[in-house]
């Protein structure tokens, strides 16, 4: 599983960095609002970092740089043409924070829940 988070997560990043900076994003998003977006984005990523890095105490760290990406992702927003909002930010940082708690009751689940019981 840490593995896979691992090579999800460095995807995901491009994916949300290139939604979050393109000026005119396609007209598909907008059926989805924005602030569900926002969300589920850093949600993924929260999710797949703490995937990859595992119940380490260093893991506030990768919290902490997820949620500065939103904001600096945020903050190039004024360069290419969109309006940064901190609203975004906030929500940002509450998919984070969900996903991260999601990733860690996962993983501290016993394995014999997750892979469910041995057949003899």
């Amino acid at each position: 599983m840490r593995r896979a988070g691992l090579w999800l997560f460095w995807p995901a990043v491009l994916v949300v960095a290139w939604g979050e900076l393109t000026p005119h994003p396609p007209s598909e998003a907008s059926l989805v609002p924005d602030k569900v977006e926002h969300f589920v984005a850093y949600f993924g990523l929260a999710l797949l970092a703490t995937l990859a890095w595992g119940l380490k105490r260093s893991l506030w760290l990768v919290l902490l740089a997820v949620i500065l990406l939103g904001g600096v992702l945020e903050i190039l927003q004024n360069f290419v043409g969109r309006d940064a909002e901190w609203l975004d930010q906030a929500v940002n940082a509450v998919g984070a924070l969900l996903g991260m708690g999601v990733a860690m009751v996962y993983l501290a689940m016993p394995r014999r829940l997750v892979d469910g019981p041995k057949r003899d």
